[in-house]
């Protein structure tokens, strides 16, 4: 890299620093911003208007508009307000809340062209073909394919016997203890527990099972299961901070006549807390613990030179106050995990712990409070880890669904914040640690594709093949393993010998990556990141590297920064698509600060 290309990437990466320092809030973290959402819009409507039409009625109006505003040309709803491909779930969310909310004559047009487009996707309007459509999206998942079709049923849009195309879900199983989830081979994925309550219920309402016996089961644990689930509701009523998730639980409390339920009456008010001033809702609050941790990780040990100490200090005790100090209600997770966010609806789950583990190590390390909140953090990770050596999102062994499962990229953020502390525990500690990661790579080992790759879980690319994103997984998971503070052992240098040779390939003629035809920010910054730290840690001369980094880095400066949108790679459960404003920066930043390290 010459003098001029050094001086124009400074350049850059101050002006980046100084745009991301000033999107701190007034508590000095980083809260971000979600993209407004299609489908969490028809749901929050639809749910609202169940339990008071009239009560709400600036709210639904406001949403149905913004809703006919943001419909593709094409007639469908993609699951973002930028120029998202339409899908099918979102689609027929999208129509339901139209139908439900009675208001078809006032959107015919908005109605028309969406039914031509469900139409052609399915094949018909006939409910029963929808249906089996969505099942067949999903497979053995019901997380999200029942509540679509339940909202759809609760809206009209199945028919006089839309019943029957909803399955049941065995809400009667959530009285039994957490422990035993593992062994109940669960339909719906293991944070999603206020749906299976939910679900079940109205499904048991509508359309009672014919058998005797399920049917004075479930009839005799209803009133149980309803009062656990006000038990399991935050605080502000939002169920994992979700519009979604809480609003199918709304509508279908509401619809049961239970408007006046606990879970119902806060859920309605945080969906009106949480609806935008165009009358759209994000899928979810904000990512505020996981986008202010992937900050602090792309200054690294610089951090000090891009905020003072006392401001270091301040992000470090706000992480320690998002730690969890008690069970979670939801999963029955122990306490020493962080969720996603500061308010009261999150979940402590393997990555956003990983993620607050190397952030405090940057922020803190010598502090005794950060190593007592670390040590917790370290055990909580290391007790999730599952019998084939991954870690998954939030339970161990809970299930075969795919959010259940071990996955790589989350697996490699693990290793990275395992090792970076593994010196700085007692001796018995480091011991299992020392296990634990041997475990851990070798489920990387086993699980990397036949072309280096590695896919990610929550993430993806909705213009790839089959909607992942190898760049995303692979970049992650080799930035992991190189930066875990220590040398690279031969295990590490065979897996992203493949890898890094795979990332080269994948460039595209203007120098950035993506996943889909056109390249992204994002993705771009995070394959620099990955081929940068590949050349620092192996301490190698590559040409060919070096060419593809200043290629990437080019793009970034030049093009980069210029996108009109953030891309949508961020991936909810069940392939619901978003967007995070502030990845684009933060990544882009992490590849320039590695580059000029």
């Amino acid at each position: 890299m010459n003098d001029i290309v050094k001086q124009q990437l400074a350049s850059a990466y101050r002006a980046q620093v100084t745009a991301l320092l000033a999107e701190r809030n007034a508590s000095g973290f980083w809260e971000g911003r979600l993209s407004s959402s299609p489908l969490a819009t028809a749901v929050a409507v639809f749910a609202l208007f169940k339990m008071s039409p009239e009560e709400f009625s600036t709210a639904i109006e406001q949403g149905l508009e913004w809703l006919s505003r943001t419909q593709n040309p094409d007639g469908g709803w993609g699951d973002t307000d930028g120029a998202d491909p339409s899908n099918l779930s979102t689609t027929l969310l999208c129509r339901a809340a139209f139908y439900g909310c009675r208001a078809i004559g006032r959107y015919e047009v908005t109605l028309n062209k969406a039914e031509r487009w469900i139409g052609a996707k399915v094949g018909s309007l006939d409910p029963k073909a929808a249906a089996e459509a969505v099942y067949q999206m999903y497979g053995q998942d019901r997380t999200f394919a029942v509540p679509i079709l339940t909202m759809c049923g609760l809206a009209g849009c199945l028919g006089p016997e839309g019943w029957r195309y909803v399955v049941a879900l065995p809400f009667e199983l959530a009285i039994f203890p957490r422990r035993f989830f593992r062994w109940l081979n669960l339909s719906v994925v293991s944070y999603a527990l206020p749906a299976l309550i939910a679900m079940g219920q109205v499904k048991f309402y509508f359309d009672p099972p014919g058998n005797f016996m399920l049917r004075w089961i479930r009839g005799a644990v209803r009133r149980m299961t309803l009062r656990f689930l006000e038990r399991l509701g935050p605080a502000n009523g939002g169920f994992l901070e979700a519009a979604p998730l809480t609003g199918f639980v709304t509508m279908c409390l509401a619809a049961m006549g239970h408007a006046d339920h606990g879970a119902a009456r806060k859920g309605a008010e945080f969906l009106l807390r949480s609806v935008r001033s165009d009358g759209s809702w994000p899928i979810d609050t904000n990512l505020a613990t996981w986008v202010t941790t992937l900050a602090v990780k792309a200054f690294g040990d610089n951090i000090e030179k891009a905020i003072s100490g006392s401001e270091c200090k301040q992000l470090a005790d706000w992480l320690l106050g998002q730690q969890f100090r008690q069970v979670h209600p939801f999963t029955g997770s122990a306490p020493g995990g962080w969720g996603w966010t500061d308010q009261p609806g999150a979940v402590p789950d393997a990555d956003d712990t990983a993620g607050a583990l190397v952030a405090l190590y940057y922020l803190g390390r010598e502090r005794a409070e950060v190593r007592a909140a670390a040590v917790q953090g370290i055990k909580w990770l290391l007790d999730l880890q599952n019998n084939d050596g991954g870690i998954p999102t939030f339970c161990r062994g809970w299930g075969k669904l795919p959010f259940d499962r071990s996955c790589p990229d989350i697996t490699a953020h693990a290793i990275q914040a395992w090792s970076m502390w593994r010196e700085m525990v007692s001796l018995s500690l480091q011991k299992r640690l020392n296990y634990a990661i041997d475990k851990a790579l070798h489920y990387l080992a086993d699980h990397q594709r036949a072309d280096g790759t590695w896919l990610p879980l929550w993430f993806g690319n909705p213009f790839g093949r089959n909607q992942s994103n190898p760049v995303y997984g692979t970049a992650q998971v080799v930035d992991a393993l190189l930066n875990r503070n220590q040398s690279v052992d031969s295990l590490v240098r065979e897996m992203i010998a493949p890898s890094i040779k795979w990332l080269l390939s994948e460039q595209k003629k203007d120098g950035s990556w993506g996943a889909g035809a056109v390249g992204t920010a994002e993705e771009t910054a995070l394959a620099v990141r990955a081929l940068v730290s590949s050349i620092d840690k192996n301490k190698i001369c590559d040409i060919d590297i070096e060419r593809s980094i200043e290629r990437g880095l080019g793009w970034l400066m030049d093009s980069g920064h210029k996108a009109d949108k953030a891309a949508p790679i961020g991936l909810y459960f069940a392939k619901l698509w978003y967007y995070e404003r502030l990845y684009r920066s933060v990544f882009t930043i992490s590849a320039y600060h590695t580059a000029l390290d």
